[in-house]
């Protein structure tokens, strides 16, 4: 494959993410992130690999800046700990490194935002039932299908394509585009 064609399969993909129903879910993540951080509640963002990168950028948007001179916001990527996780996955297991931190961070009106370019990742999946718990609003950011966690999240924002590179840059697209969103109404 050329670069050029890498690069059409890549507009192809975030084109076709520019679907209505789509666009129906982005708002209503939109508006429940800004929601929870207009009441000052928080806003805990993981997933893993990639998708833990992913978190740490949305955080350092929302709690820095996107685009606009304003108020930090209550943001957390459970993935930005290292001793956190490396304790507690040591000591008791990966598959709940980030649902205990919901546990610790997590409150009633907050959102937690999850990531997995499968829908599948056991850690995350056991966050959204701590999520749950907590009463929490949950965002799910996903490859096509959305997997285990579409019947889990209360929003499911879906990119159609089952390739992670492809899923990856689409959610970069989608969560610049949140954060730029979250920020205006915030602003």
């Amino acid at each position: 494959m050329s670069v050029q064609d890498y690069l059409q399969k890549s507009a192809s993909i975030i084109e076709a993410t520019a679907q209505p129903q789509i666009a129906a879910q982005v708002d209503k993540a939109i508006e429940a992130l800004s929601e929870a951080l207009r009441n000052k509640r928080a806003v805990l963002v993981c997933g893993n690999g990639g998708s833990a990168s992913d978190a740490m950028h949305i955080a350092g948007e929302l709690v820095g800046r996107f685009l606009k001179e304003r108020a930090a916001q209550k943001c957390i990527a459970l993935s930005s700990n290292p001793a956190v996780l490396t304790a507690w996955a040591n000591d008791y297991s990966f598959e709940t490194v980030f649902s205990r931190q919901v546990e610790a961070y997590g409150e009633k009106g907050g959102v937690f935002w999850g990531i997995s370019t499968s829908g599948n990742s056991g850690n995350v999946i056991a966050a959204i039932a701590e999520a749950k718990k907590q009463g929490m609003t949950v965002i799910g950011l996903t490859g096509q299908g959305g997997g285990k966690m579409a019947a889990l999240c209360d929003i499911l924002v879906e990119v159609p394509s089952k390739e992670t590179p492809f899923i990856q840059q689409g959610h970069l697209c989608l969560y610049h585009y949140i954060c730029q969103k979250v920020e205006e109404n915030l602003a």
